[in-house]
């Protein structure tokens, strides 16, 4: 075991992602040193390269892995789990995602391959001012959190980073397989929240039509339970 490894593991960053900067403040020294011990550490798989000056330890257990939201969320801060990652996390889609897919405060796409966690992408969208974290939660993964869009805002973010237009609800049930009950358990709050959120007219129009839709369908199936 080598002397960055023991340092980093009885320090506050072995259960984090760290930056070169905070390792540089833990193991002190010359610059010539640090790096000496950096190289070393990523030979022997002891430290893992998200990417350029962010790191994590390697070896470890699965009781303390680093989750990939909140590997995502040191990649890019400011970021937060959207599309179809955020909904196959909260169980609106079936199949499994292998891309961590992430809403981006910045202007441009990133995305990064990394050896321990796969894929990681960032995407902008245009969003109106103050409305980014909107129906976005703050969820814990072990002693670590990460920022995660609510079932409707992670939808309508990949509506509106597709620029789908509205053409009824078989999209959503066929195309995306969601469960239509999923679909139903949406409230009109959970509507009136993302109306202010996006900027293009398409994604406004297929909010409205969304929620036209299922508050027809709760209509209808609360008169067939009337019936029976």
């Amino acid at each position: 075991m080598n002397s960055l490894f023991k340092q980093v593991s009885r320090s506050k960053l072995a259960e984090r992602i760290f930056n070169e900067d905070q390792l540089r403040e833990l193991l002190g020294g010359s610059d010539a040193r640090r790096h000496a011990l950096v190289h070393r550490a990523l030979k022997d798989g002891s430290l893992i390269r998200l990417k350029r000056a962010t790191y994590m330890l390697g070896q470890r257990t699965s009781n303390d892995a680093i989750h990939p939201f909140v590997a995502a969320q040191a990649l890019l801060p400011g970021s937060y789990i959207s599309f179809e990652t955020a909904l196959a996390y909260h169980g609106w889609i079936p199949e499994a995602v292998f891309t961590t897919a992430s809403v981006s405060p910045s202007r441009k796409t990133i995305t990064y391959d990394t050896p321990s966690f796969g894929q990681f992408s960032f995407h902008p969208l245009a969003l109106k001012e103050y409305q980014f974290l909107t129906s976005v939660d703050r969820e814990k993964f072990g002693k670590l959190a990460a920022f995660v869009a609510q079932p409707l805002r992670a939808l309508m973010d990949l509506v509106a980073l597709r620029k789908e237009r509205w053409s009824g609800l078989d999209w959503l049930t066929t195309g995306m397989r969601i469960d239509e009950d999923r679909l139903l358990s949406l409230k009109r709050k959970d509507f009136s929240a993302l109306r202010p959120v996006y900027k293009h007219k398409a994604a406004n129009h297929f909010l409205h039509s969304l929620e036209n839709a299922i508050l027809t369908n709760k209509g209808a199936v609360k008169g067939r339970l009337a019936d029976d």
